[in-house]
């Protein structure tokens, strides 16, 4: 049985929470999310609460219904309070900036790599430190994550991204006689 799925979620005082026909809304003070869910899991919405409960009992309801209640909290939260990630580029050399809706890196590769920012995120890059904002969770998680994949911190030296609360195992180099 799904602990997160039996919780109630409280809908604070400035937030709207709608569900109709597969689709939840969640509208609050930083913005609006919505949500295809699919329906093998009851969403009930009264009295400022938000409950989930299983329609059968099958495996898919099941495994689902933890999941749809950590969406609905995450979007909650996230029109409420938004979302950061931060990372930190390490390296020589290594540059970060944002101009024209566009992330531009030098990571040490014969060309510039430019990613284009998601619509829905806020990016500001100060001094090699890279803060992504967003009221969704997945998007601004997803967005740094593939970031990150670019350059990826090594392990003798450190050069590379990392997240600011992540630490990076070093290894010894080579040893001198």
């Amino acid at each position: 049985m799904s602990r997160v799925g039996k919780q109630q979620l409280v809908i604070p005082t400035n937030t709207e929470v709608t569900y109709s026909e597969g689709m939840l809304r969640v509208k609050g003070p930083l913005g609006t999310l919505e949500k295809p869910f699919k329906d093998v899991v009851t969403i009930n919405i009264a009295d400022g609460l938000v409950t989930f409960a299983q329609k059968g009992d099958d495996p898919f309801a099941r495994a689902i219904w933890g999941t749809y209640a950590s969406h609905v909290k995450n979007m909650i939260a996230g029109v409420n309070t938004p979302y950061t990630k931060k990372l930190i580029l390490e390296g020589v050399g290594f540059k970060s900036e944002v101009k024209d809706g566009n992330l531009n890196l030098a990571l040490g590769f014969s060309h510039p790599v430019v990613v284009k920012i998601p619509e829905g995120i806020t990016v500001t890059a100060e001094k090699n430190n890279i803060t992504m904002t967003g009221i969704n969770k997945e998007l601004v998680g997803q967005f740094s994550s593939s970031v990150r994949a670019m350059k990826k911190p090594e392990p003798y030296k450190g050069k590379g991204f990392h997240y600011d609360d992540e630490v990076v195992r070093r290894k010894a180099g080579k040893k001198s006689a």
